[in-house]
């Protein structure tokens, strides 16, 4: 048994915990970051990254499909899964790859192996390899992020029931596949294997795709993903599976089944219904803490837990859970343990991405949510087939969809079903951060012709001022005398 001693020691290597420990090392401090699997966690290796070739590949495909509406004879895209497989291997390898040498420049030291508290400032490491180590370490970073929720009425098989981290593996192609939830993995993973070739049902237990979105948004997205074969059933449930070799009968009830129970056979079934927090294996016990009833760790604005030593940031401690996310919170947590008091991790808003075809990306209050919240709502839209950017891309499902504060004009949320959504969204993080009104926006000259411009266009729209499309009435244009 080795014994290290540390200035910090981070439980985790996923985006969160690289981005924690590679700043702890720009700090000048001494860090280990522990992993039981790869470098990059569940984001570069069966999450964020992977999935992101797999729909970059499905995109390059319905290019393909509809190369003749610009003129270009091209022969339907043949899938090599072989050789979609490599592609996104071979990305993921890259990233991985990048992150270990940022280790390296950075003097972090990883291990492979589970980590478990012995106290507050004391890691027992059961190596990969065997044996055991002790880290002695003055802070502590918890990062060890999320896992898909298994349930135990449909137990996963890996090849005909699966969960996330099966599906990306691209083992092979479903003729006929289940997607049990409509959330971003489920809605996600339908679009992949759509493209691919798949027949894909999506059953959704609540009554919008994407629950907590804007509603006209979650309804928009619904309609593309119907257009482009996508068969989705809301307020349904699904109830038995029942495997018979490889093939497995689902039986369902609901909305889409008009109340009555339907059974269908499948070759694939992907349960998407949740993720959770991984602090099972972590003994957090004798480090003094404990886990909320849904399994996350509280912490503070710094991200430090009741315990001073001990941080926590991304996944495991709450929603939403996003890289992102937890990769602010790495360095905010970072920054602290090396002495900045002035560190917290307090955004306005979180923007939110959805990486379907077209994707959608949010950020702030929904329609629904501001008006809950008691505001008089100003709403500014601008459809995509209005774009004479969107036009030359041959492009012209979606919207733009702004809601700001009628009394001050401050933007409230941004919403976007687009190509390109979520690079779109950056300037929505900008504005909110920064206090713009929808004023902003509008008198802000946009480069042409861009899908940008569609931000501006929303936002003159929602004080009557459009040029692109007909101003709905009977709005007063900013102005106006």
């Amino acid at each position: 048994m080795a014994e290290h001693q540390v200035d910090a020691v981070v439980i985790g290597a996923g985006p969160g915990g690289y981005h924690a420990a590679i700043r702890l090392g720009q700090l000048g401090k001494t860090v280990i970051c522990v992993d039981r699997d790869e470098i990059g966690g569940v984001c570069l290796n069966w999450g964020c990254i992977p999935t992101k070739a797999l729909l970059h590949v499905g995109e390059v495909i319905r290019h393909i499909d509809h190369a003749a509406a610009i003129g270009l004879k091209v022969p339907k895209a043949e899938v090599d899964r072989e050789g979609v497989a490599k592609f996104k291997t071979d990305v993921v390898t890259s990233n991985v790859g990048g992150v270990r040498t940022l280790f390296k420049a950075n003097n972090v030291q990883f291990a492979y192996g589970d980590a478990s508290f012995k106290s507050p400032t004391q890691i027992v490491l059961k190596k990969k390899e065997g044996g055991e180590d002790t880290i002695t370490a003055k802070t502590v970073v918890i990062a060890t992020g999320s896992a898909p929720v298994d349930v135990k009425a449909w137990p996963r098989d890996g090849e005909s029931i699966m969960n996330s981290d099966d599906a990306v593996q691209m083992k092979r192609i479903p003729n006929n596949m289940l997607v049990i939830g409509g959330g971003v993995i489920g809605l996600e993973f339908a679009t992949v294997y759509t493209r691919l070739g798949a027949k894909v049902l999506v059953i959704e237990a609540l009554s919008q795709l994407l629950t907590g979105t804007d509603l006209e948004i979650s309804k928009t997205l619904g309609r593309i993903l119907k257009k482009q074969g996508v068969e989705i059933m809301l307020d349904t449930k699904v109830g038995k599976l029942e495997k018979s070799g490889k093939i497995v009968k689902a039986t369902f009830n609901g909305e889409g089944t008009n109340g009555k129970d339907e059974t269908r056979e499948f070759d694939m079934v992907l349960v998407a219904v949740g993720r959770r927090p991984v602090t099972d294996t972590l003994n957090l016990q004798a480090a003094g803490l404990a886990v909320d009833d849904k399994g996350f760790i509280a912490v503070d604005q710094q991200c430090r837990t009741k315990v001073p030593s001990i941080f926590a940031i991304g996944d495991v401690t709450g929603q939403p859970l996003l890289a992102h996310r937890a990769m602010k919170q790495g360095v905010i947590a970072a920054e602290v343990i090396a002495g900045d008091t002035s560190a917290a991790f307090d955004p306005i808003a979180i923007p939110n991405c959805v990486y379907t075809d077209p994707e959608v990306a949010t950020i702030g209050l929904s329609e629904e949510e501001a008006k809950a919240k008691g505001y008089e709502v100003r709403i500014g839209k601008f459809p995509l087939a209005a774009s004479g950017r969107a036009r030359t891309m041959n492009e012209s499902d979606g919207m733009i969809k702004l809601v700001g504060d009628a009394k001050t004009d401050l933007l409230l949320g941004m919403h976007i079903v687009a190509p390109q959504a979520e690079s779109l969204i950056g300037e929505g993080v900008i504005a909110l951060e920064m206090g713009a009104t929808l004023e902003d926006i509008g008198l802000s000259i946009h480069p042409h012709p861009t899908l940008t411009e569609s931000i501006m266009d929303a936002a003159e729209a929602a004080h009557g001022k459009a040029i692109h499309i007909v101003n709905p009435k009977p709005k007063t244009p900013v102005g106006a005398k």
